[in-house]
């Protein structure tokens, strides 16, 4: 009698199908597990999407669509920027009084004598907000700005600082806001990233890439570095040998080739699909984006290409704008980074420090503000300013100021920011927050808040746990809203 063979398992027809019969089920195991460890947790009010940069439907109505993060690396004074101080003056080389305490910074313990701002400030605006004169450009920008005035964080380390500043945590390896923003609301550009970062070209901050990881969040979140010039982001371009027809040839054959992999209800696989083809279309659109020849020159006088100062930053300031433009959906702008007399950490020397650095950024945040208004952006675009902390109301080496945390300004502008305000206030030595203090927490609840996501219901599942930006903590400051 004749055996028929088995049809769940066929005969090989030659040894290479003999190979590749063997070592598929190890291939679908590998695969498996790669995509079991790139899922993202679906969101429980919406169906999940094969795309994981689709648009998806904020918690609630939304006042702000996007965001732009302007990052100042290494802790502004809020004492000799928004937030003056007349017992300074009064106690000019004294020490804290002994109620104060005594806190302990990186390299001072509080007993240094305090040092009074030597800064003139003034009233602006309808407001009536006061700015010193470091900010003259800013100054002008004020009922536009809600200031925060009691902002605290745990850390006196600058790492530390801006991990938790941008991902609610002192330790690396959590999602950034960028990512948990573009997690929540996905992206409404075809040919961006969602998610934009453009460091200090003499290098990034002291936190390093983990400030824009997407941490536990799938890769696809985490932001994506752009550099001036032609070629924005690394290894985007293909070789000059590769022609535009031979480059879609290749393209569509890793779709085909990926498609015959893909099995039904392969979502996770369809989203990788989906990655590539976004990075196949940055290569066409990437390069008009960062394409300032296409500004008037009154718009790159405003702010500032025109200026060595302030050229650096200001194209950076007009690239966010171009970005949020074309539908990105959260930037990120550093001020500092590199070497240490490239940031705002004014240890030695205070007014050198912050002359110089305000001198880069005035202009261009100005400038961003101004012309966000003029194009009916502001409205629905949230511009956030501040640094990893403050500095300290009593003196390093005479004429610089140490690390604080206890006690320092952020502001925040559009996207449903109740301008020409502030919120909380500081000690009368602008050493701790007193009225309302805000922590990174509230901070971070409050923008997304402001974005039409519930703190509180944009998890993702890892190990077990529902994790989300704020941890268990955070409360939405609701004054800042219009």
């Amino acid at each position: 009698m004749t055996h028929k063979p088995s049809l769940h398992i066929p005969m090989a027809r030659s040894r290479r199908d003999f190979l590749v019969s063997a070592g598929g089920g190890l291939g679908a195991i590998a695969l498996d597990w790669l995509l079991a460890r790139d899922s993202r947790a679906s969101s429980p009010d919406s169906p999940p999407s094969t795309n994981p940069l689709a648009a998806r439907k904020p918690h609630f109505p939304a006042k702000a669509k996007r965001v732009i993060f302007l990052f100042m690396v290494g802790g502004p004074s809020h004492i000799d920027l928004f937030d003056p101080k007349d017992e300074l003056r009064k106690r000019a080389g004294q020490q804290l009084p002994e109620s104060v305490g005594r806190p302990t910074s990186q390299f001072t313990k509080g007993d240094s004598p305090l040092l009074p701002s030597t800064r003139k400030f003034q009233k602006h605006g309808k407001s009536g907000m006061v700015v010193s004169d470091l900010m003259p450009h800013l100054a002008k920008r004020v009922d536009d700005i809600c200031f925060l005035k009691s902002c605290v964080c745990k850390s006196t380390i600058h790492a530390p600082a801006m991990y938790e500043w941008h991902s609610g945590r002192t330790m690396m390896g959590f999602p950034s806001l960028g990512s948990w923003v573009t997690y929540g609301l996905g992206s409404v550009s075809d040919n961006l990233p969602a998610y934009c970062v453009m460091p200090q070209p003499e290098g990034v901050p002291e936190g390093g890439a983990p400030c824009w990881s997407a941490g536990i969040l799938p890769a696809v979140y985490q932001g994506t570095l752009l550099r001036r010039g032609a070629s924005p982001v690394l290894n985007l371009k293909p070789p000059e040998t590769v022609g535009a027809i031979q480059q879609q040839k290749t393209y569509d054959l890793v779709k085909r080739l990926s498609e015959m992999d893909r099995q039904p209800g392969e979502s996770e696989l369809l989203a990788r699909i989906a990655s590539y083809e976004l990075a196949f279309r940055m290569q066409q659109h990437a390069p008009e984006a960062v394409d300032l020849s296409r500004e008037t020159q009154a718009t790159k006088a405003m702010y500032g290409l025109d200026r060595p100062q302030t050229a650096d930053f200001g194209t950076r300031c007009l690239l966010a704008r171009r970005l949020i433009e074309r539908g990105v959906r959260f930037v990120q702008v550093y001020s500092g980074g590199g070497p240490l007399i490239t940031q705002w950490d004014a240890h030695d020397d205070l007014n050198s420090n912050h002359e110089k650095m305000c001198g880069h950024v005035d202009q261009p945040i100005a400038a961003l503000l101004t012309d966000l208004k003029s194009r009916g952006l502001l409205d629905d675009t949230l511009v956030i300013w501040g640094g990893e902390f403050g500095r300290t109301p009593f003196s390093q080496g005479g004429r610089g100021r140490d690390h604080n945390p206890f006690g320092f300004t952020m502001w925040m502008a559009g996207g449903g920011v109740n301008g020409g305000t502030s919120v909380g206030t500081t000690d009368e030595f602008g050493l701790y927050a007193e009225e309302r203090p805000i922590t990174v927490n509230d901070f971070h609840a409050t923008i997304l808040h402001l974005l039409g996501l519930d703190h509180e219901r944009l998890t993702h599942r890892h190990n077990g746990r529902d994790e989300r930006l704020t941890d268990v903590a955070g409360e939405v400051v609701e004054e800042v809203f219009a």
